[in-house]
């Protein structure tokens, strides 16, 4: 029986440290951003890929610092909607920023998921749908099992998929060390207009493989001292995916045919297969597990946002319910796992990276709106918390926007 008479009901469990946390927001932010749409980068921005990623690094360097902030003011799930509630006071756009939320975390987790099917399929001989399917399921069954099995079973899979990506561009440079004296024509001319225009439409997909940080803020709850560690978590996790980025792209674009990157489905495999002369499977596990790992983590930050939403009343009660065994949301899990299924088997994986990301820049916005409307009213920050100048959030508001809308106006 769980909630005897007497007894409190079940609440988050604080025991995510430091390193948990990095691990984490690796594990939400390595994946098909990298493993699969390199590619789709590649055919867009040609050899200038790498500086797309660049380009999106930049853009969350500014947001990322809005959301140190606001972490240590409003610790708590569900992050992104407590801001806006907090600055606007306006329970629609509240209500508004959760459903974006919900959605940016769903579709993207689909996305992860048809790309660690396309992988799977590789070695496995099923239908693509059902392995889809099987991959939904299996980590919506990981999400819900507890945050701490949850959060250790993506440690794993992170170091795997962040040796993966290490392995590669060691053996890049292994086979061709003439590639570092080569890196600088990875960059253009700054009068070079086509090349930056491909840039700037690339970069929207770039900015795909850096969608995480803002998923660790809705575990800030069941983080460890989260004044200090959320805000260090989120700019170590935004360095060592840059750097990781950055390299395997140029290592891609320096040594392969731009077309036959453009055109493949599985870059990373290409990719280690030519530079090594093997069989691609080990790589194409390590891919699996970098995917598998990253559906995992975004169902726990979208039920963690229905959780938190129901929490304060913006949704049904019954979805704040946590099961007193596991003390995680199994009913918010189970309704994100559908809502992935959905999307995973109705959309192809660079309509949902696209969709994702500009869903995901609209609720960036809002966010650097709401630090600013929260300095500008002076409101008293807890001691001990990071705090930005206000320049921060107002750069931030405007890369985003430009981001959002400059691939309207350059297509």
């Amino acid at each position: 029986m769980s909630n005897t008479q007497g007894m409190p009901p079940p609440t988050l469990r604080r025991a995510i440290s430091l390193p948990l946390l990095v691990f984490y927001g690796l594990g939400v932010t390595i994946g098909a951003g990298i493993y699969v749409l390199v590619g789709a980068t590649v055919a867009q921005a040609g050899v200038y890929a790498p500086v797309s990623f660049l380009v999106a690094a930049f853009v969350m360097l500014f947001s990322a610092s809005s959301f140190g902030e606001l972490s240590g003011r409003f610790p708590q799930s569900a992050g992104e909607a407590a801001y806006v509630e907090a600055a606007f006071r306006i329970p629609s756009l509240t209500v508004l920023t959760g459903a974006l939320l919900l959605a940016a975390g769903t579709i993207s987790a689909a996305a992860i998921a048809v790309g660690c099917a396309g992988y799977v399929a590789l070695l496995v001989p099923l239908p693509l749908w059902m392995i889809i399917a099987l991959t939904v399921l299996f980590s919506g069954f990981i999400a819900a099992w507890g945050i701490v099995e949850s959060v250790r079973f993506s440690a794993v899979l992170t170091v795997i998929e962040v040796l993966g990506l290490v392995v590669v561009v060691i053996a890049g440079i292994w086979y061709q060390p003439d590639i570092i004296i080569a890196l600088p024509t990875v960059f253009p001319q700054p009068s070079d207009t086509p090349a930056l225009t491909s840039i700037g439409v690339a970069s929207l997909l770039a900015f795909f493989a850096f969608i995480g940080f803002d998923g660790m803020v809705n575990v800030v709850e069941e983080t460890e001292n989260p004044a200090r560690n959320m805000p260090m978590g989120i700019f170590i996790t935004l360095v060592i995916t840059t750097l990781l980025y950055f390299s395997v792209a140029a290592v891609a674009v320096l040594l392969l045919p731009l077309d036959d990157l453009g055109q493949s489905a599985a870059p990373i495999s290409l990719l280690y297969k030519s530079l090594t002369g093997m069989s691609p499977t080990a790589i194409t596990l390590i891919a699996i597990a970098a995917t598998l790992n990253g559906v995992v983590i975004q169902a726990i930050l979208s039920a963690r946002i229905i959780y938190g939403m129901a929490n304060v009343g913006r949704l049904p009660k019954g979805l704040a319910q946590l099961d007193a065994r596991t003390r995680t949301p199994l009913l918010a899990t189970g309704l994100v796992t559908v809502g992935t299924l959905a999307f995973a088997l109705l959309f192809p994986i660079n309509i949902l990276a696209e969709r994702t990301s500009q869903v995901v820049l609209v609720v960036f916005i809002l966010i650097n709106l709401a630090l600013l409307r929260i300095k500008w009213r002076g409101d008293p920050a807890p001691d001990g918390i990071l705090i930005v100048p206000a320049i921060i959030p107002v750069i931030g508001l405007v890369t985003c926007v430009a981001m959002l809308v400059g691939p309207i106006f350059i297509g």
